[in-house]
């Protein structure tokens, strides 16, 4: 069965992109949360309700149990330089084992539709997607967000970051204006930008996720100090050294500890000027 510890997942033919990544990124000791990697026939067993594929996941030791689940999209060809589906995949969040079927089939069924049939067409990769599927622990963000390691829009040899309360997703989806900080290699802060963050994404109380209104005191109020930033660009730093210049990491602030929950080359980059 298709089904290991994220850690060991190096087949991105089996696993997809994402969980290879994060796998590469486990075995150099980086911060990833733990969990499984289900390959794509797997997926494709439970996505059509197969219920011992499922079972099977379920009793495995590896699959973690009596926490909140995130439920990631991991498709074959996913989180490469040439094309990273970012948008065009579902994640589902805030998962118990109990929904775990219905939430590989919506990630499943996302691969599937008009928008991602229409990128892998353009991209020029088989329309028939194969996806994998990451399972993981969430974690309880104060903060979280995004960061390139080369500005995306300008290709100038500097961080980007951009932050906001509770779950990254308030940044990835617009749901909010996030903070925006530019620093250069050397760690001078170029640009600090508060943004607007008057809600944040966190979890439901039974399942998925919810916005909830943040205080008025935070709503321009810096979602990072100085330490955090620091941490924040050390595991920039480290992500280089293993893959490569060029990357669009996701982060999260937890107590005293950096996440990195993605890692992905920059598909679309601007030669600097």
């Amino acid at each position: 069965m298709d089904c290991v510890s994220l850690v060991d997942a190096v087949d991105a033919a089996i696993f997809g992109g994402k969980a290879v990544s994060l796998g590469h990124s486990l075995r150099a000791g980086l911060p990833v949360p733990a969990g499984v990697a289900l390959g794509s026939d797997l997926v494709d067993r439970i996505a059509a309700g197969e219920v011992a594929a499922l079972q099977a996941v379920i009793d495995s030791p590896l699959v973690p149990q009596g926490t909140r689940l995130a439920v990631r999209s991991s498709a074959v060809g996913e989180d490469g330089a040439a094309a990273s589906f970012a948008g065009q995949h579902a994640t589902k969040l805030n998962v118990t084992t109990a929904s775990l079927a219905a939430a590989v089939r919506v990630v499943w069924e996302s691969a599937r539709s008009a928008s991602a049939i229409a990128y892998r067409v353009r991209q020029q990769v088989p329309v028939e997607p194969r996806m994998g599927v990451v399972v993981q622990i969430m974690v309880e963000p104060v903060c979280a967000g995004v960061l390139f390691t080369r500005n995306p829009l300008t290709g100038a040899d500097e961080r980007v970051i951009e932050a906001a309360w509770g779950l990254g997703e308030a940044v990835v989806n617009g749901v909010v204006v996030p903070d925006r900080t530019r620093v250069a290699r050397d760690r001078t802060v170029l640009e600090s930008v508060a943004g607007h963050k008057d809600i944040k994404i966190w979890y439901g109380e039974g399942e998925g996720t919810i916005e909830l209104e943040v205080p008025a005191s935070l709503h321009a109020a810096p979602c990072l100090d100085r330490h955090q930033l620091e941490s924040l660009l050390d595991l920039a730093d480290a992500c280089e050294r293993l893959s490569g210049p060029a990357l669009d990491l996701e982060w999260a602030v937890a107590g005293n500890a950096i996440y990195l929950l993605q890692s992905r080359p920059i598909t679309t980059l601007t030669p600097s000027r």
